[in-house]
């Protein structure tokens, strides 16, 4: 199975997000093969989507949660709310979430103890900057940023986690790390899960993000070691998009031969 989860960012009001939401079903229809598919609307989004997609193939995610599940916080989004709201997956440690509002390791970490307590998929975003590439440490960097998350989390059998490795410096810049970058980093970052569980089995996907559009998808989802991607820019061009969908659904069709 291969993952595509579509980012909106802060770019749909709501009207547009349900139109939005409407072309992505259209894109699926008729097709019996197809990767599993998540939308991340905004949070205004998120009720009027959930209409949209009921009964559908296609899933819901947010993307961002509070560090509390309830209390005067103002502004914030519990993950209670967002079970509430449908959601079956949230996005956590997103680099611009980090960048911009103060998301440290410790707050990650708070994150992803509260998430694994409910039944949403986390999405766990890690990936270094140029610099940290430059120096040759980026793998020994995103190692350290999910142990850092992991820290303390409990799992279980059930227990499912998507990591997502954006390298930074390809995050809306038009560059991208070529699949070999990812794959190398895909071996890293499943011994770290590893490690940081004790050795304990989890469901766990490993996706690429990273000005990933309908032009270059293919030759990620392609490989096997990699299970998906997390899209942004691209996910709001519906054309864009639907192509990604595609090459996802062809790679997981060749496969199966």
């Amino acid at each position: 199975m291969k993952t595509i989860i579509g980012n909106w960012k802060m770019h749909l009001g709501i009207r547009e997000s349900v139109a939005h939401a409407r072309g992505v079903l259209r894109s699926v229809m008729g097709h019996e093969v197809l990767p599993e598919i998540v939308i991340c609307p905004s949070f205004t989004a998120l009720s009027e989507v959930r209409k949209v997609l009921v009964r559908t193939r296609v899933a819901l995610g947010a993307q961002a949660m509070g560090t509390e599940r309830f209390g005067a916080f103002t502004g914030d989004v519990s993950v209670a709310q967002l079970d509430d709201a449908g959601c079956g997956f949230v996005i956590i440690g997103h680099s611009e979430r980090r960048a911009m509002n103060a998301e440290s390791d410790t707050v990650v970490n708070a994150k992803m103890k509260l998430i694994t307590q409910t039944s949403l998929v986390p999405v766990l975003c890690v990936g270094e900057s140029k610099d940290v590439r430059s120096a040759g440490k980026a793998e020994v960097f995103v190692a350290q940023q999910i142990e850092a998350a992991l820290r303390g989390v409990t799992i279980n059998a059930s227990s499912r986690l998507i990591v997502a490795y954006e390298p930074i410096w390809a995050i809306g810049t038009g560059l991208s790390a070529t699949p070999a970058d990812a794959i190398a980093m895909n071996v890293g970052i499943r011994e770290a899960v590893k490690k940081a569980f004790g050795g304990k089995s989890i469901a766990l996907s490993v996706v690429y993000g990273g000005s990933v559009n309908g032009e270059n998808a293919y030759q990620f989802l392609r490989e096997p070691s990699i299970d998906g991607v997390l899209v942004g820019g691209a996910s709001i061009k519906i054309h864009d998009f639907e192509a990604i969908i595609a090459a996802g659904r062809d790679v997981m069709i060749a496969q199966s031969v």
